[in-house]
């Protein structure tokens, strides 16, 4: 029996999309698209402790952890394996040095976790494979990133370091239909 294109390309597109549709049949209970449930909610308490919420919103509200799971699939698929580590070595070390999960500490100690971290004082038994000051710089950058960054990256949700700094919202190049605030002062002015 002979097939034409447009049977083989049915019949290819069923079984890929049933290839396709199995890993998010392995039990991979996870809403996010790199990260574990418990790996972001490392990543978020380690990231409000970078950016906390006060008056204004902090890196929970800006979504920042969405941005680092965003671009871990991405642009910074090259830092998957640290991120791994690093986390590895957080849960580790916090278990050791406080005898508790990180996101169970209080803020106190969460941010005396982070500064030991930060001049590579956690022990180094757990950051062999990973160096803890360098991760913790990794994720200081992303975090910030997530926060001051476009929204369209997947962070500063609803423009909330924007807002925070009082800014006009950056405009997309080719897509300015919009007056901006800046040149609506100048117009004035003129």
């Amino acid at each position: 029996m002979r097939t034409n294109r447009r049977e083989f390309l049915y019949h290819l597109s069923l079984s890929c999309g049933s290839i396709l549709l199995i890993p998010a049949c392995a039990g991979n209970d996870s809403e996010w698209r790199f990260f574990s449930n418990e790996e972001a909610r490392i990543i978020i308490a380690f990231a409000e402790q970078i950016i906390p919420s006060d008056n204004d919103p902090g890196a929970t509200e800006a979504n920042v952890v969405n941005f680092i799971d965003k671009q871990l699939t991405g642009p910074y698929a090259r830092h998957r394996n640290e991120y791994r580590l690093g986390i590895s070595g957080i849960v580790s070390s916090s278990e050791a040095v406080y005898n508790k999960y990180f996101c169970d500490l209080d803020r106190d100690t969460q941010r005396d976790f982070m500064e030991q971290m930060e001049s590579g004082k956690l022990p180094e038994e757990f950051w062999k494979e990973i160096n803890q000051r360098t991760f913790f710089n990794m994720l200081l950058d992303h975090s910030m990133q997530g926060f001051y960054g476009s929204p369209r990256h997947g962070g500063n949700k609803n423009y909330a370091s924007y807002k925070m700094m009082k800014l006009d919202y950056p405009h997309v190049i080719g897509q300015n239909r919009y007056v901006s605030k800046c040149a609506t002062e100048k117009l004035r002015d003129t």
